[in-house]
């Protein structure tokens, strides 16, 4: 499922206009999104929590060409399953 998928499931299960489901849908991910970039966790009960991992830089190496490459510090965002859905997958 992608997020205009998500958006027309919203619209017809709550019998809202797609652009009120576009909205609710967009506002949904920027909390997230905003959250997540001011380094907070986020939770969903029942669902997951999403949180951003730090990353140290390191040497690495170009697989093609074999070539040192140097990868910059990074951060990215990192979603663990919830007990709940994990089971809800496995029944």
């Amino acid at each position: 499922m992608n997020k205009s998928e998500l958006i027309k499931a919203l619209a017809d299960e709550k019998k809202l206009h797609i652009d009120d489901a576009t909205k609710v849908v967009s506002a949904f991910f920027d909390s997230i999104k905003d959250a997540l970039v001011e380094g907070d966790r986020v939770e969903i009960r029942g669902f997951g929590s999403f949180k951003v991992k730090d990353y140290e830089g390191y040497t690495g190496r170009n697989p093609k060409t074999g070539a040192v490459v140097e990868v910059q510090p990074k951060r990215l965002p990192f979603f663990r399953p919830g007990k709940e859905l994990k089971e809800f997958i496995n029944d």
